[in-house]
């Protein structure tokens, strides 16, 4: 039997403000395609597109979870191919090298002068039971903590100088449910997530007022980001919500921009897109 769970339908965005800024969206390289979409769909809402003056930096995870690509996976060429507008490019920036990491924040200073947004998207997991203790083995450990914890920070500490110059910068690290449930795909996937929470928390402490830092954790995303994870598991943790409703790529998009844009009072605070999974 094939369950189907309700999907919102993406309403037109108003115009936003975000022409004249310099958006920096790091996902993951060979990313699947809702994924990088996503990201995409950020960085070519109208007012940016029109100004052509918003930017895309690819930001692969380890060397070794790269290779593990989902199907429909974007290398890193085509990821700023598709944008509205111009001025995209897209970089590489390997998070567990600091040194290239601020090359790159180096080489978007000399480009493009300034950097006022800063989304850390990529991520790496990989589905262990959770009973499965010795499944859960070092190698996926360190990975998991690279991907998800010590680059972002490599990422933010090396693009602060940029994001503070600008006035009003933000930052906005994309979670996950699993850091508050304690599920998802692995024990240490969530450890991870709930170390960036308490990240950005400590973050959004010491660089304000200049700069902001919100969290945005959606549920589980209709997206191939979870090898093994099936459209019949994630429909059914789409039935289980209050909400009864799959989130898409588009719906975590929505809730960056709005951080960015709408939520200026907003700091070192955790955004959930789950459908109230939570409750």
């Amino acid at each position: 039997m094939t369950i189907e769970a309700p999907r919102t339908p993406i309403r037109p965005a108003r115009r936003l403000l975000l022409a004249g800024l310099a958006a920096l969206l790091a996902l993951a390289a060979g990313a699947p395609r809702p994924a990088a979409a996503a990201a995409s769909w950020i960085a070519s809402r109208p007012a940016a597109a029109s100004s052509g003056v918003s930017r895309l930096a690819s930001h692969p995870s380890p060397s070794r979870p790269v290779r593990r690509s989902a199907p429909g996976a974007l290398p890193p060429s085509q990821m700023s191919s598709g944008l509205a507008g111009r001025g995209h490019k897209a970089m590489r920036l390997p998070l567990e090298d600091t040194a290239q990491i601020r090359k790159v924040a180096a080489a978007v200073r000399e480009e493009f002068g300034r950097a006022d947004i800063l989304v850390n998207s990529a991520g790496f997991t990989r589905m262990v039971p959770h009973h499965d203790l010795d499944a859960l083995d070092d190698d996926l450990i360190d990975q998991v903590l690279t991907a998800n914890v010590r680059g972002p920070f490599a990422t933010i500490r090396a693009f602060v100088p940029l994001l503070r110059e600008s006035g009003d910068g933000v930052i906005v690290n994309i979670s996950s449910g699993a850091a508050q449930s304690g599920t998802g795909s692995s024990i240490i996937y969530g450890a991870s997530k709930a170390a960036l929470n308490t990240m950005s928390m400590a973050l959004a402490r010491v660089l304000g007022p200049e700069i902001r830092v919100v969290v945005v954790a959606p549920g589980m995303v209709h997206t191939g980001f979870v090898p093994g994870r099936t459209e019949e598991m994630m429909a059914k943790a789409a039935m289980a919500t209050p909400l009864k409703r799959a989130i898409e790529a588009e719906d975590v998009a929505l809730a960056v921009i709005s951080c960015v844009t709408h939520l200026t009072h907003t700091t070192g605070s955790v955004i959930s897109v789950d459908a109230g999974r939570h409750l």
